[in-house]
């Protein structure tokens, strides 16, 4: 079932694939990483402004790594803003995304976060590091074939 964003991508000749709706009725897109940044920016001069949250995720382990875009339409006098779910895969050996940063500013520590905790790799993002692990922890904690060291260093405990 084609949502009322598909179509309209569809009749522009923008490459996705519509994965449906979720529980909530949002529709959901998958975007190719070469695709992402200018369907972004297409995207946001359509209307969605507002980017509501940047997730990632291990899909399995061995599998391929998920960026998530929650993206929201404000427009003054409207009760019901229209959302929409973006995912984008990456191959685990080479998880590349375009940034967003330069078309929602809210990007910058969630995708931080992603690249921390999975080691996505945000193309032009203008600070790209770890935001929650120490710089030099070694691995990606939240990928499914991460092995968690057998010690934990605990500094200024006290």
């Amino acid at each position: 079932m084609q949502g009322r964003l598909s179509a309209w991508l569809v009749k522009h000749g923008l490459v996705h694939r519509s994965l449906g709706f979720d529980y909530q009725g949002i529709e959901t897109l998958q975007i190719k990483p070469e695709d992402w940044h200018s369907v972004a920016v297409i995207l946001y001069v359509y209307g969605y402004n507002y980017l509501r949250s940047q997730c990632a995720y291990d899909v399995a382990p061995g599998g391929l790594l998920a960026s998530v875009y929650h993206l929201t339409r404000i427009e003054y006098g409207v009760d019901q803003p229209e959302e929409i779910c973006i995912k984008v895969f990456a191959p685990r050996s080479n998880p590349k995304i375009p940034s967003v940063f330069w078309v929602w500013k809210s990007a910058n520590f969630q995708e931080r976060e992603s690249y921390d905790m999975l080691g996505i790799l945000y193309d032009n993002h203008p600070r790209l590091k770890r935001i929650l692990m120490p710089e030099s922890w070694i691995g990606w904690p939240l990928r499914k074939d991460y092995i968690a060291p057998n010690f934990y260093e605990i500094q200024d405990a006290y």
